[in-house]
């Protein structure tokens, strides 16, 4: 039993809806889940243009006017997957100069298909033609001074600024009747206020569309001085793959070998064998316990690890003579003198009497016979 066709407005939804997804929903990148629902999103939106053209939805002898209010997200479709299309991971450079180039397109086919209605201002209108004029070095701040470049993005960000606050502003006003998600309308609002949401929202896309085309340039400019990639052979991939398993000492029939020439080799030493026929070492290497002890020295902390607590290192910096106790305040405090003890006071005593002594046998000044201080 054949499937019935899906009506534009169901693959729109399903497109939106996937769109939607990828904006909130946590993806990690470079995943393949990511990249199908990026895929099917595209192809959603894909086929919409095809049901577009075959309806003969959108024609150049129309206006504004003539667009149902239902009809304008639909204007958004080029710009969407342009945005989607840069999203895909690209595992070489060839494939990302193709994305770009293909998100260019999309670009332009979004500001083509507004400029047919009228929908641009009269500055947009303004950047549409000098990026006509020279694609390929459009900048939306086209000068080589650095205080005119750096006003014109501080004039380029407070008019985005200015669009996001009027398009947010426009969907909190209840006439609006917004669903959980913003973009899409319950279809219970007031049908000028739902369209003149969706005109700010046009004039805000177009915005970030030049921005975008101006990034796309940098980063081509950027790819363009890479230096090409040779593409790889069968058989240099085929030895190159049999090199790393020598490396890591593995076999051609996937064990694990022991030789100490091969793990001298992974970890950086010379070639060769480590012995010679009769046993003699033919250069330095490292005698290992087994495959266990190199697995934990694989599997550690790139830091290093302590070996004893603080307790036991002070214990230990002590029993050296490394910690000098005393002094502050505490040293310049004489103990009281224990009155019980006779034999330390007699030792006192004897102290200060042979001081006494010195004192009186050796006056000041009596050394100095050269006559100074």
């Amino acid at each position: 039993m054949e499937t019935e066709p899906r009506s534009l407005k169901a693959v729109f939804a399903d497109a939106e809806a996937q769109r939607i997804a990828l904006e909130t929903q946590a993806f990690t990148p470079n995943s393949q889940q990511y990249t199908d629902a990026i895929s099917s999103a595209i192809k959603n939106y894909q086929e919409s243009l095809h049901l577009i053209s075959h309806l003969s939805l959108f024609s150049p002898n129309e206006s504004l006017e003539d667009l149902s209010t239902s009809d304008l997200p639909l204007l958004l479709i080029n710009y969407h997957l342009a945005e989607l299309s840069q999203k895909l991971p690209n595992p070489s450079l060839p494939e990302r100069k193709r994305i770009l180039t293909s998100a260019r397109d999309f670009y332009e086919r979004f500001l083509h298909l507004l400029d047919s209605y009228s929908l641009l201002t009269p500055q947009s209108a303004k950047l549409l033609e000098a990026y006509t004029s020279s694609p390929s070095t459009f900048s939306t701040a086209n000068s080589s001074d650095p205080t005119v470049r750096r006003n014109a993005k501080i004039a380029n960000f407070q008019t985005e600024k200015a669009l996001r606050q009027k398009l947010e502003y426009l969907r909190a006003r209840p006439e609006y009747g917004a669903t959980e998600d913003e973009d899409i309308p319950s279809g219970a609002g007031d049908e000028e206020v739902v369209r003149e949401v969706h005109l700010a929202n046009l004039a805000y896309r177009v915005h970030l569309t030049f921005n975008a085309l101006d990034s796309l340039n940098r980063e081509m400019e950027i790819l363009s001085m890479a230096p090409p990639q040779p593409p790889p052979s069968a058989q240099q991939n085929q030895q190159q793959a049999e090199d790393d398993r020598r490396r890591r000492g593995i076999t051609s029939d996937g064990s694990y070998n022991d030789r100490l020439d091969i793990m001298n080799r992974a970890l950086g030493g010379k070639g060769g064998p480590i012995l010679s026929q009769q046993g003699k070492p033919l250069q330095p290497f490292t005698l290992l316990a087994n495959r266990q002890e190199i697995a934990k020295g694989v599997f550690r902390p790139s830091h290093n690890l302590p070996t004893m607590t603080i307790d036991e290192y002070l214990e230990e910096e002590r029993r050296r003579g490394g910690i000098i106790e005393g002094g502050g305040e505490a040293s310049g405090q004489v103990p009281e003198p224990d009155e019980d003890d006779y034999e330390k006071a007699e030792k006192e005593m004897y102290k200060a009497r042979a001081w006494d002594e010195f004192v009186e046998e050796n006056p000041r000044g009596a050394g100095n016979t050269i006559n100074r201080g």
